[in-house]
Protein backbone atom coordinates (compact mmCIF):
# COMPACT_ATOMS: atom_id res chain seq x y z
CA UNK A 1 0.00 0.00 0.00
CA UNK A 2 1.30 3.42 -0.62
CA UNK A 3 2.57 5.29 2.54
CA UNK A 4 0.87 8.41 1.45
CA UNK A 5 -2.56 6.84 0.07
CA UNK A 6 -5.68 8.85 -0.92
CA UNK A 7 -8.63 7.21 -2.35
CA UNK A 8 -9.47 7.00 -6.42
CA UNK A 9 -6.17 8.31 -8.41
CA UNK A 10 -3.93 10.76 -7.81
CA UNK A 11 -4.56 13.98 -10.44
CA UNK A 12 -1.42 14.69 -12.13
CA UNK A 13 -1.51 18.09 -13.65
CA UNK A 14 2.21 18.81 -12.79
CA UNK A 15 4.17 19.98 -16.28
CA UNK A 16 5.87 16.18 -16.09
CA UNK A 17 5.77 13.56 -15.70
CA UNK A 18 2.38 13.31 -16.88
CA UNK A 19 -0.79 10.67 -17.11
CA UNK A 20 0.49 7.58 -18.68
CA UNK A 21 -2.40 6.16 -20.90
CA UNK A 22 -3.65 2.74 -19.63
CA UNK A 23 -2.53 1.00 -22.70
CA UNK A 24 0.64 1.86 -22.32
CA UNK A 25 0.91 0.39 -18.94
CA UNK A 26 -0.28 -2.74 -20.31
CA UNK A 27 2.31 -2.72 -22.83
CA UNK A 28 5.01 -2.18 -20.42
CA UNK A 29 3.66 -4.80 -17.52
CA UNK A 30 5.92 -8.13 -19.20
CA UNK A 31 8.89 -9.60 -18.35
CA UNK A 32 12.53 -8.67 -19.21
CA UNK A 33 13.71 -10.51 -22.50
CA UNK A 34 17.54 -10.91 -23.93
CA UNK A 35 17.75 -7.51 -26.02
CA UNK A 36 20.21 -9.64 -28.29
CA UNK A 37 17.31 -11.55 -29.50
CA UNK A 38 16.61 -11.02 -32.40
CA UNK A 39 13.19 -9.40 -31.69
CA UNK A 40 14.03 -6.41 -29.78
CA UNK A 41 16.62 -5.43 -32.75
CA UNK A 42 13.97 -5.24 -34.66
CA UNK A 43 11.44 -3.72 -32.83
CA UNK A 44 14.30 -1.05 -32.07
CA UNK A 45 14.97 -0.44 -36.43
CA UNK A 46 10.65 0.39 -36.49
CA UNK A 47 11.20 2.77 -33.26
CA UNK A 48 14.32 4.55 -34.86
CA UNK A 49 12.23 5.05 -38.15
CA UNK A 50 9.09 5.95 -36.38
CA UNK A 51 10.78 8.35 -33.59
CA UNK A 52 11.94 10.45 -36.35
CA UNK A 53 8.31 11.39 -37.41
CA UNK A 54 7.65 13.02 -33.98
CA UNK A 55 10.65 15.59 -35.04
CA UNK A 56 9.41 15.89 -37.92
CA UNK A 57 12.53 15.02 -39.57
CA UNK A 58 13.43 12.75 -42.34
CA UNK A 59 17.25 13.42 -42.33
CA UNK A 60 17.82 13.08 -38.85
CA UNK A 61 19.64 10.29 -36.99
CA UNK A 62 17.82 9.46 -34.04
CA UNK A 63 19.23 8.11 -30.30
CA UNK A 64 17.37 6.36 -27.66
CA UNK A 65 19.18 7.27 -24.47
CA UNK A 66 18.06 5.36 -21.21
CA UNK A 67 18.24 8.43 -19.26
CA UNK A 68 16.41 11.80 -18.46
CA UNK A 69 15.67 15.03 -20.69
CA UNK A 70 19.27 16.29 -18.54
CA UNK A 71 21.51 13.55 -20.12
CA UNK A 72 20.01 14.23 -23.41
CA UNK A 73 20.97 17.99 -22.88
CA UNK A 74 24.90 16.36 -21.99
CA UNK A 75 24.43 14.25 -25.36
CA UNK A 76 23.39 17.04 -27.24
CA UNK A 77 26.28 19.57 -26.00
CA UNK A 78 29.40 16.86 -25.77
CA UNK A 79 28.92 15.31 -29.16
CA UNK A 80 28.90 18.77 -30.93
CA UNK A 81 31.19 20.77 -29.27
CA UNK A 82 34.62 21.11 -27.61
CA UNK A 83 35.75 22.55 -24.55
CA UNK A 84 36.40 26.48 -24.85
CA UNK A 85 34.06 26.33 -27.59
CA UNK A 86 31.48 29.39 -27.22
CA UNK A 87 27.90 29.48 -27.04
CA UNK A 88 24.92 31.54 -26.93
CA UNK A 89 22.17 30.34 -24.79
CA UNK A 90 19.00 32.32 -23.54
CA UNK A 91 18.22 32.16 -19.35
CA UNK A 92 14.34 32.54 -19.64
CA UNK A 93 13.51 30.58 -16.54
CA UNK A 94 14.56 27.33 -14.55
CA UNK A 95 15.13 25.30 -16.72
CA UNK A 96 16.94 27.16 -19.14
CA UNK A 97 19.02 27.93 -16.14
CA UNK A 98 20.08 24.35 -15.61
CA UNK A 99 21.21 23.93 -19.21
CA UNK A 100 23.45 27.08 -19.01
CA UNK A 101 24.75 25.84 -15.49
CA UNK A 102 25.47 22.23 -17.76
CA UNK A 103 27.03 24.39 -20.64
CA UNK A 104 29.55 25.98 -17.93
CA UNK A 105 30.48 23.34 -16.11
CA UNK A 106 31.46 20.95 -19.45
CA UNK A 107 33.86 23.93 -20.17
CA UNK A 108 31.72 25.68 -22.75
CA UNK A 109 32.75 29.68 -22.81
CA UNK A 110 28.53 30.56 -22.24
CA UNK A 111 27.31 34.10 -23.79
CA UNK A 112 23.97 34.18 -21.96
CA UNK A 113 20.82 36.56 -22.42
CA UNK A 114 18.90 37.19 -19.88
CA UNK A 115 15.34 37.93 -20.07
CA UNK A 116 13.20 38.86 -17.01
CA UNK A 117 11.31 34.96 -16.34
CA UNK A 118 8.23 35.09 -18.20
CA UNK A 119 9.75 36.99 -21.34
CA UNK A 120 10.81 34.53 -24.11
CA UNK A 121 14.64 34.53 -25.28
CA UNK A 122 15.50 38.21 -26.25
CA UNK A 123 16.32 37.26 -30.27
CA UNK A 124 17.21 40.82 -30.78
CA UNK A 125 20.36 40.59 -29.02
CA UNK A 126 21.03 37.11 -30.90
CA UNK A 127 20.74 39.18 -33.80
CA UNK A 128 23.53 41.91 -32.19
CA UNK A 129 25.70 39.04 -31.10
CA UNK A 130 25.62 37.45 -34.73
CA UNK A 131 25.77 40.31 -36.41
CA UNK A 132 29.58 40.98 -34.89
CA UNK A 133 30.48 37.63 -35.15
CA UNK A 134 32.04 37.92 -38.78
CA UNK A 135 35.07 35.22 -37.05
CA UNK A 136 32.07 32.59 -36.89
CA UNK A 137 33.31 32.37 -32.81
CA UNK A 138 29.69 30.89 -31.82
CA UNK A 139 29.68 27.57 -32.68
CA UNK A 140 26.37 27.23 -30.99
CA UNK A 141 23.07 28.28 -30.40
CA UNK A 142 21.18 26.64 -27.49
CA UNK A 143 17.34 27.78 -27.15
CA UNK A 144 14.52 25.92 -24.64
CA UNK A 145 11.73 25.64 -26.97
CA UNK A 146 9.41 25.87 -24.06
CA UNK A 147 10.27 26.56 -20.59
CA UNK A 148 8.22 24.76 -18.34
CA UNK A 149 9.15 26.96 -15.13
CA UNK A 150 7.18 30.35 -16.67
CA UNK A 151 5.21 28.54 -19.29
CA UNK A 152 6.46 30.68 -21.91
CA UNK A 153 7.06 29.27 -25.54
CA UNK A 154 10.14 30.20 -27.88
CA UNK A 155 9.99 31.05 -31.92
CA UNK A 156 12.03 28.46 -33.42
CA UNK A 157 11.71 29.36 -37.19
CA UNK A 158 12.75 33.09 -36.19
CA UNK A 159 15.80 31.48 -34.24
CA UNK A 160 16.66 29.52 -37.75
CA UNK A 161 15.82 33.07 -40.08
CA UNK A 162 18.37 35.29 -37.95
CA UNK A 163 20.96 32.71 -38.21
CA UNK A 164 20.11 32.43 -42.08
CA UNK A 165 19.87 36.03 -42.45
CA UNK A 166 23.37 36.59 -40.86
CA UNK A 167 25.09 33.17 -42.80
CA UNK A 168 26.00 32.03 -39.52
CA UNK A 169 26.97 28.51 -39.46
CA UNK A 170 26.61 28.28 -35.80
CA UNK A 171 24.53 24.99 -34.45
CA UNK A 172 21.72 25.22 -33.34
CA UNK A 173 20.66 23.47 -30.38
CA UNK A 174 16.74 22.86 -28.46
CA UNK A 175 15.51 21.46 -25.93
CA UNK A 176 12.07 19.81 -26.65
CA UNK A 177 11.01 18.31 -23.23
CA UNK A 178 8.21 19.70 -22.71
CA UNK A 179 7.24 21.05 -26.29
CA UNK A 180 8.02 17.80 -28.51
CA UNK A 181 4.49 15.48 -29.68
CA UNK A 182 2.62 18.52 -27.79
CA UNK A 183 3.49 21.73 -29.21
CA UNK A 184 4.60 22.67 -33.56
CA UNK A 185 7.99 21.68 -33.94
CA UNK A 186 9.74 21.11 -37.23
CA UNK A 187 13.41 19.68 -37.20
CA UNK A 188 14.08 19.75 -40.67
CA UNK A 189 12.12 22.78 -41.97
CA UNK A 190 13.38 25.03 -39.55
CA UNK A 191 17.22 23.83 -40.04
CA UNK A 192 17.51 22.41 -36.10
CA UNK A 193 20.74 20.42 -35.54
CA UNK A 194 20.08 18.66 -32.34
CA UNK A 195 17.06 18.00 -30.85
CA UNK A 196 15.44 16.38 -27.49
CA UNK A 197 12.68 15.63 -25.53
CA UNK A 198 11.83 13.56 -22.47
CA UNK A 199 9.56 10.36 -22.09
CA UNK A 200 7.67 11.23 -19.08
CA UNK A 201 6.68 14.84 -21.35
CA UNK A 202 4.11 14.95 -23.86
CA UNK A 203 5.44 11.19 -24.67
CA UNK A 204 3.53 9.79 -21.57
CA UNK A 205 5.74 7.40 -20.77
CA UNK A 206 7.68 6.95 -16.93
CA UNK A 207 11.15 8.57 -16.75
CA UNK A 208 14.14 7.23 -17.99
CA UNK A 209 14.37 7.85 -21.93
CA UNK A 210 15.83 10.88 -23.04
CA UNK A 211 15.55 10.65 -27.01
CA UNK A 212 18.02 12.86 -29.21
CA UNK A 213 17.60 13.54 -33.12
CA UNK A 214 21.07 14.65 -34.63
CA UNK A 215 21.12 16.25 -38.21
CA UNK A 216 23.63 15.59 -40.73
CA UNK A 217 25.25 18.76 -39.87
CA UNK A 218 25.32 17.56 -35.86
CA UNK A 219 26.91 14.05 -37.15
CA UNK A 220 30.10 15.94 -38.96
CA UNK A 221 30.52 18.31 -35.74
CA UNK A 222 30.61 14.97 -33.69
CA UNK A 223 33.21 13.70 -35.54
CA UNK A 224 35.81 16.70 -34.51
CA UNK A 225 34.17 17.77 -31.16
CA UNK A 226 36.54 17.28 -28.51
CA UNK A 227 34.48 17.23 -25.35
CA UNK A 228 34.78 14.09 -23.30
CA UNK A 229 32.21 11.77 -23.78
CA UNK A 230 31.69 7.51 -23.00
CA UNK A 231 28.34 6.80 -21.93
CA UNK A 232 26.69 9.29 -24.19
CA UNK A 233 28.88 9.11 -26.98
CA UNK A 234 26.60 8.95 -30.34
CA UNK A 235 29.96 6.89 -32.09
CA UNK A 236 29.22 3.88 -29.72
CA UNK A 237 25.39 3.80 -30.97
CA UNK A 238 26.36 4.60 -34.74
CA UNK A 239 28.38 1.74 -34.52
CA UNK A 240 25.78 -0.95 -33.69
CA UNK A 241 23.17 1.00 -35.65
CA UNK A 242 26.12 -0.37 -38.51
CA UNK A 243 26.06 -4.34 -36.89
CA UNK A 244 22.12 -4.29 -36.79
CA UNK A 245 21.99 -5.02 -32.98
CA UNK A 246 21.52 -0.75 -31.97
CA UNK A 247 21.98 -0.86 -28.02
CA UNK A 248 25.59 -0.37 -26.99
CA UNK A 249 24.27 -1.59 -23.79
CA UNK A 250 21.44 -2.56 -21.59
CA UNK A 251 18.18 -0.71 -22.49
CA UNK A 252 14.72 -1.05 -20.26
CA UNK A 253 12.57 -3.69 -22.07
CA UNK A 254 10.20 -2.27 -20.39
CA UNK A 255 10.42 0.99 -21.71
CA UNK A 256 11.22 -0.14 -25.83
CA UNK A 257 7.67 -1.92 -25.51
CA UNK A 258 5.72 1.39 -23.80
CA UNK A 259 7.61 3.88 -26.68
CA UNK A 260 6.06 1.22 -29.16
CA UNK A 261 2.49 1.87 -27.79
CA UNK A 262 2.76 5.40 -26.91
CA UNK A 263 4.10 6.11 -30.80
CA UNK A 264 1.24 4.39 -32.23
CA UNK A 265 -1.30 6.20 -29.91
CA UNK A 266 0.12 10.10 -31.27
CA UNK A 267 0.19 8.46 -34.88
CA UNK A 268 -3.53 7.14 -34.22
CA UNK A 269 -4.56 10.61 -32.95
CA UNK A 270 -2.36 12.22 -35.76
CA UNK A 271 0.36 14.16 -34.50
CA UNK A 272 -1.04 17.30 -36.12
CA UNK A 273 -4.87 16.27 -34.34
CA UNK A 274 -2.57 15.74 -30.99
CA UNK A 275 -0.86 19.44 -31.30
CA UNK A 276 -4.50 21.13 -31.93
CA UNK A 277 -5.48 19.64 -28.45
CA UNK A 278 -2.66 20.84 -27.02
CA UNK A 279 -3.91 24.26 -28.20
CA UNK A 280 -7.28 23.41 -27.16
CA UNK A 281 -5.94 22.45 -23.83
CA UNK A 282 -4.09 25.77 -23.83
CA UNK A 283 -6.47 28.22 -24.94
CA UNK A 284 -9.18 26.72 -22.61
CA UNK A 285 -6.77 26.72 -18.98
CA UNK A 286 -5.74 30.71 -19.41
CA UNK A 287 -9.40 31.52 -20.03
CA UNK A 288 -10.20 30.04 -16.64
CA UNK A 289 -7.25 31.85 -15.12
CA UNK A 290 -8.55 35.07 -16.61
CA UNK A 291 -12.16 34.47 -15.43
CA UNK A 292 -10.87 33.70 -11.58
CA UNK A 293 -9.07 37.21 -11.82
CA UNK A 294 -5.36 35.86 -12.02
CA UNK A 295 -2.46 36.58 -14.54
CA UNK A 296 -0.60 34.45 -16.31
CA UNK A 297 2.94 34.40 -15.69
CA UNK A 298 3.94 34.58 -19.27
CA UNK A 299 4.11 38.27 -20.74
CA UNK A 300 2.87 38.39 -24.20
CA UNK A 301 0.00 36.13 -25.26
CA UNK A 302 3.13 35.38 -28.16
CA UNK A 303 5.00 33.42 -25.88
CA UNK A 304 1.67 31.86 -24.81
CA UNK A 305 2.53 27.65 -23.74
CA UNK A 306 0.11 25.06 -24.59
CA UNK A 307 1.73 22.63 -22.25
CA UNK A 308 1.68 24.56 -18.91
CA UNK A 309 0.20 27.10 -17.68
CA UNK A 310 2.50 29.15 -14.76
CA UNK A 311 -0.65 31.10 -12.54
CA UNK A 312 0.39 34.47 -10.31
CA UNK A 313 -0.73 35.02 -7.45
CA UNK A 314 -1.86 37.49 -5.50
CA UNK A 315 1.40 38.70 -3.05
CA UNK A 316 -1.02 37.94 0.02
CA UNK A 317 -0.54 34.01 -0.60
CA UNK A 318 2.10 31.84 -0.88
CA UNK A 319 2.08 29.51 -4.04
CA UNK A 320 3.43 26.67 -2.49
CA UNK A 321 0.48 26.19 0.40
CA UNK A 322 -1.68 26.30 -3.05
CA UNK A 323 0.26 23.16 -4.12
CA UNK A 324 0.30 21.21 -0.86
CA UNK A 325 -3.41 22.07 -0.34
CA UNK A 326 -4.42 20.71 -3.40
CA UNK A 327 -2.03 17.37 -3.06
CA UNK A 328 -3.49 17.42 1.26
CA UNK A 329 -6.67 17.52 0.21
CA UNK A 330 -7.95 17.04 -3.11
CA UNK A 331 -5.09 14.33 -4.50
CA UNK A 332 -4.01 17.03 -7.25
CA UNK A 333 -0.92 17.50 -8.24
CA UNK A 334 0.20 21.06 -9.46
CA UNK A 335 3.28 22.44 -10.22
CA UNK A 336 5.05 24.31 -7.80
CA UNK A 337 6.48 27.83 -8.59
CA UNK A 338 10.47 27.46 -8.78
CA UNK A 339 13.81 29.34 -8.28
CA UNK A 340 12.86 33.42 -8.60
CA UNK A 341 9.36 32.70 -9.07
CA UNK A 342 9.00 30.62 -6.22
CA UNK A 343 5.92 31.40 -3.40
CA UNK A 344 4.58 33.74 -6.82
CA UNK A 345 3.55 30.90 -9.46
CA UNK A 346 1.54 27.70 -9.28
CA UNK A 347 1.86 26.05 -12.89
CA UNK A 348 -1.17 24.14 -14.53
CA UNK A 349 0.12 21.02 -16.54
CA UNK A 350 -1.55 20.46 -19.58
CA UNK A 351 -0.10 17.91 -21.83
CA UNK A 352 0.46 14.24 -22.84
CA UNK A 353 -2.05 11.55 -23.43
CA UNK A 354 -4.89 14.32 -21.33
CA UNK A 355 -8.00 14.94 -22.91
CA UNK A 356 -10.97 17.90 -22.69
CA UNK A 357 -14.03 18.31 -20.58
CA UNK A 358 -16.27 15.10 -21.11
CA UNK A 359 -15.16 13.01 -18.28
CA UNK A 360 -15.99 15.25 -15.31
CA UNK A 361 -18.82 18.25 -16.29
CA UNK A 362 -20.49 16.65 -13.42
CA UNK A 363 -17.73 17.76 -11.01
CA UNK A 364 -17.48 21.44 -12.97
CA UNK A 365 -21.36 21.77 -12.24
CA UNK A 366 -20.93 20.33 -8.94
CA UNK A 367 -18.33 22.77 -8.07
CA UNK A 368 -20.15 25.78 -9.89
CA UNK A 369 -23.59 24.92 -7.72
CA UNK A 370 -21.71 24.69 -4.34
CA UNK A 371 -24.28 21.74 -4.07
CA UNK A 372 -23.94 19.65 -0.84
CA UNK A 373 -23.44 16.19 -2.63
CA UNK A 374 -21.50 14.27 -0.48
CA UNK A 375 -18.13 13.93 0.08
CA UNK A 376 -18.03 10.46 -1.06
CA UNK A 377 -19.74 10.79 -4.05
CA UNK A 378 -17.41 13.74 -5.16
CA UNK A 379 -14.57 11.16 -4.60
CA UNK A 380 -16.46 8.14 -6.75
CA UNK A 381 -16.96 10.94 -8.98
CA UNK A 382 -13.07 12.22 -9.48
CA UNK A 383 -11.89 9.09 -9.17
CA UNK A 384 -12.80 8.14 -12.81
CA UNK A 385 -10.51 10.14 -14.21
CA UNK A 386 -10.14 13.93 -13.44
CA UNK A 387 -8.99 15.61 -16.75
CA UNK A 388 -8.69 19.44 -17.57
CA UNK A 389 -12.20 20.46 -16.22
CA UNK A 390 -12.37 18.21 -13.34
CA UNK A 391 -8.35 20.19 -12.45
CA UNK A 392 -9.62 23.80 -12.95
CA UNK A 393 -12.32 22.83 -10.66
CA UNK A 394 -10.20 21.83 -8.24
CA UNK A 395 -7.71 24.80 -8.47
CA UNK A 396 -11.45 26.75 -7.79
CA UNK A 397 -11.84 24.90 -4.81
CA UNK A 398 -8.28 25.08 -3.26
CA UNK A 399 -7.65 28.90 -4.06
CA UNK A 400 -11.30 29.54 -1.54
CA UNK A 401 -9.42 27.08 0.75
CA UNK A 402 -6.24 29.42 0.40
CA UNK A 403 -8.73 32.66 1.34
CA UNK A 404 -8.67 33.89 -2.31
CA UNK A 405 -11.95 35.56 -3.55
CA UNK A 406 -12.68 33.02 -6.46
CA UNK A 407 -16.15 32.55 -7.92
CA UNK A 408 -17.11 28.96 -7.65
CA UNK A 409 -17.27 27.91 -11.16
CA UNK A 410 -16.06 30.99 -12.83
CA UNK A 411 -13.26 28.94 -14.74
CA UNK A 412 -14.51 26.12 -14.94
CA UNK A 413 -17.83 27.65 -16.88
CA UNK A 414 -14.89 29.85 -19.27
CA UNK A 415 -13.36 26.82 -20.05
CA UNK A 416 -16.80 24.65 -20.85
CA UNK A 417 -17.57 27.70 -23.19
CA UNK A 418 -14.72 27.65 -25.22
CA UNK A 419 -14.32 23.75 -25.21
CA UNK A 420 -18.01 23.00 -26.37
CA UNK A 421 -17.60 25.26 -29.22
CA UNK A 422 -13.72 23.97 -30.41
CA UNK A 423 -13.93 20.44 -29.13
CA UNK A 424 -13.88 17.78 -32.87
CA UNK A 425 -15.81 14.52 -32.11
CA UNK A 426 -13.23 11.87 -32.19
CA UNK A 427 -11.82 11.26 -35.33
CA UNK A 428 -11.75 7.46 -34.70
CA UNK A 429 -15.64 7.74 -33.44
CA UNK A 430 -17.11 9.65 -36.15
Amino acid sequence: MDYFYGPGRNHLFVPGPVNIPESVLRAMNRNNEDYRSPAIPAMTKTLLEDVKKIFKSTSGTPFIIPTTGTGAWESALTNTLSPGDRTVSFLIGQFSLLWIDQQKRLGFNVDVVESDWGQGANLDILASKLAEDTAHTIKAVCIVHNETATGVTNNLAKVRKILDDYRHPALFLVDGVSSICALDFRMDEWGVDVALTGSQKALSLPTGMGIVCASPKALVASETAKSVRVFFDWKDYLKFYKLGTFWPYTPSIQLLYGLREALDLLFLEGLDNVIARHARLGNATRLAVEAWGLKNCTQKEEWFSDTVTAVLVPPYIDSAEIVRRGWKRYNLSLGLGLNKVAGKVFRIGHLGNLNEPFELVILGMETALECSKTQTLRVIIAAEMLQLLGCLAGVEMILKDVGYPVKLGSGVAAACAYLQNSTPLIASRM
